[in-house]
This record gives C-alpha cells, sequence and structure tokens, in this order.
C-alpha cells in the first residue's frame, strides 16, 4: 500500500502530520500531485476548533486541511477527458462529490497527493502554463474569493473606493480593481509593511487607520459629499470590508455619503450593536459577499497574465518538511501575511522558499 503524509487538524492549536494511504484514482478521476498550498484563515479557524463536530454526539473529529492548491496531473482514470498527465492544474474545492476540500470534506489538499474526483477541466480543474510558478497559482482560489467581491461591488472606472485590510483577500480587491479601471482605491490597515504592499500591487493611496484620521483623508482624496441630511461626507462610493473587525462597519456608517455601498467579504467578527440609523441617513447599501460562485476559474486567465503583480502578496514559501513552522507562523497574529507552503521540486517565481 503506498503512503503520503498529509495535515489534518490535531489538539486545539496544534497540527497532526499523518501518514495516510495514497488515493487511487477511479475511472473518473484524476490524482494530483500537489506542489504547493496556500494556508488560509479558514485553516486556523478549524485548529481554534480542533476539528469538525461531525463525531458521535457532535464530538469533534480530526479535519483534512488545505484548500488552495496548485499541482500536476499524475495519473488520470480511462473516461477523463480534456486532462492529461502532466498538466499544471489549480482546483476547485468544492467541486468534488466528497464535500468541500480541507472544509469538511473527505480530502486535504495539504498533502502530498490529492485525488479529484470526476475529475473534469472547467468544473473542479484548471489548467495553466508554465510560465506561471506553482505557488504564484496556488492564490487562485483566493483571488476567486476577492474577484466575486469586486463583482460584488458592481464598482465602475468612475467609482471611488475603499479597502479596509490589506491582508491577502484585500489586496486581491484591489489587485482587481484597478485591473477593472477603478479610477482611485484607497486602502486602509494599522500594519505599516502591509500598507507597503498594498502601494506595490496598485493602490493609489494608502491610509493608517491607527495613526491617521480616516475622514479628512478620505475628503481629501474623494473630494466633498453629504449623507441623506446634507451632513458633510467624503465622496467614497465603494466601501470594501476585508477585514472584519466591527469598528470598520462603524467607521463606514460615520463616512458614508448618500447612496454608498458597504460590501463584506470578510469573516465578521461579534458586535454589539449596528448603527441603522447611521445606515437610514446615508441609504448605505449593504452586500455580503461568500465565496466564488462563478469566478475559480474566471480569475485564472488573469492570475497567469498578472503572476509577477499578484506574487507580491505572498510574505512566506516555507516547504513543506516545516509546515508546522508554517501553521505556526499562521497562528500568530501579524507574524506573516499570506504563507504558500511548497513541495519538492516546486518551481517558485524568485526561487526561493
Amino acid at each position: 500500500m503506498a503512503t503520503m503524509k498529509s495535515v489534518r487538524t490535531g489538539p486545539v492549536g496544534e497540527i497532526e502530520v499523518v501518514d495516510v494511504e495514497r488515493p487511487v484514482p477511479g475511472p473518473k478521476d484524476a490524482l494530483l500531485r500537489i506542489r504547493a498550498c496556500g494556508i488560509c484563515g479558514t485553516d486556523t479557524f478549524f485548529l481554534h476548533l480542533g476539528g469538525t463536530p461531525m463525531g458521535p454526539g457532535g464530538s469533534m473529529v480530526p479535519l483534512p486541511l488545505g484548500h488552495e492548491p496548485a499541482g500536476e496531473i499524475v495519473e488520470t482514470g480511462a473516461e477523463v477527458t480534456g486532462l492529461k498527465v502532466g498538466d499544471r492544474v489549480v482546483v476547485n474545492p468544492q467541486g468534488v462529490p466528497s464535500g468541500i476540500i480541507g472544509c469538511g470534506g473527505a480530502h486535504g489538499a495539504m498533502s502530498e497527493y490529492l485525488l479529484i474526483e470526476n475529475a473534469e477541466p472547467g468544473t473542479n480543474l484548471g489548467v495553466f502554463p508554465n510560465t506561471v510558478p506553482f505557488d504564484v497559482a496556488a492564490l487562485n482560489e483566493p483571488m476567486a474569493v476577492a474577484r466575486h467581491c469586486v463583482n460584488r461591488s458592481g464598482a465602475g472606472p468612475t467609482d471611488k473606493v475603499v479597502v479596509f485590510g490589506a491582508g491577502p483577500i484585500g489586496l486581491g480587491a484591489t489587485i482587481w480593481l484597478k485591473l477593472r479601471g477603478v479610477q482611485h482605491v484607497v486602502v486602509a490597515d494599522v500594519l505599516p509593511e502591509r500598507l507597503e504592499t498594498a502601494l506595490a500591487v496598485g493602490a493609489d493611496a494608502v491610509v493608517n487607520s491607527a495613526t491617521d484620521d480616516l475622514t479628512a483623508v478620505l475628503t481629501d482624496l474623494h473630494g466633498r459629499a453629504a449623507n441623506a441630511l446634507g451632513q458633510p461626507r467624503p465622496g467614497t462610493d465603494i466601501y470594501i470590508d476585508a477585514a472584519g473587525a466591527p469598528a470598520v462597519f462603524q467607521a463606514t456608517v460615520d463616512n458614508a455619503r448618500w447612496g454608498a455601498k458597504l460590501v463584506m467579504v470578510a469573516v465578521q467578527k461579534k458586535s454589539d450593536a449596528i448603527d441603522l440609523g447611521g445606515m437610514l441617513r446615508s441609504e448605505l447599501t449593504l452586500i455580503a459577499s461568500q465565496g466564488y460562485p462563478t469566478e475559480i476559474f474566471e480569475v485564472t486567465p488573469e492570475l497567469v497574465e498578472h503572476h509577477e503583480r499578484f506574487a507580491k502578496l505572498i510574505s512566506h514559501r516555507v516547504p513543506f518538511a516545516d509546515v508546522e513552522h508554517a501553521f505556526g507562523l499562521a497562528l500568530t497574529p501579524g507574524a506573516a501575511e499570506k504563507i504558500v507552503v511548497t513541495f519538492d521540486g516546486q518551481d517558485t517565481l524568485d526561487g526561493r522558499v
């Protein structure tokens, strides 16, 4: 029996690297050798839980981790069409019958190999060229999340936008906004190094919301407007919450002009109150953005075309041999921005891991 190493949740706040049976593809399946896999906030959420409550009586059971992979096909079933051994691919983790990969399903992509059931290009696999390193290709899934957020915003060329949170989703949204031709994009965060990255990927301006007067900065950059009562407000058209902190929601309500929009893409932290009166005074439209209903492979060609720009989102490349260190960084607030775990033989944009 061939085995492979795979990462799953362990005791609360820890991972386990275990030896499991290497999957054998059926006639409709494909087997991938994973070459890179990103670590997401969802992974750390499961680690804080210590697994998933799927055991008897709701008891916690270990959960295979990893849903941001890029790899190469090493075996295909006899009935698979449109895919071949050697293809470099990204994955739709929601596109297999055994459950969402790395998020409660039977398989996790933080493994040496990954089985894709009912393998089909454009449904659960997307092929990309060898001009793109695997570590950058592994950004495909989170960049689809960011793209859906921008799509939900309806942002157009004349809009003025502020993105709260310069993590991978916020920065990805910034890139998509600028590629979409949006006139002016401001990124707000409290960490100077994140703001430097925001400028590097194309933000027109940044604001440190821990030290700067957000209202004054936005008014200076986006001009003066008013809410429905005529009270002065910055001329910002769209607010994107990629941070999830209650302070972001309140800052948006406090600054929203008449007819502004707020798009929530971050997992929201509990808040004691929402200022509905403030929303009313601005006729603020609240838009929720969840996942990527259609965007998972729509983003792939542009990720390929602009891969050097997207590569700037990766703060740490950690080899699989040090995967416990990688998750330790992910669990430490402020220690890393975007971590991609690389596997043996994986090429990266700059040759470093």
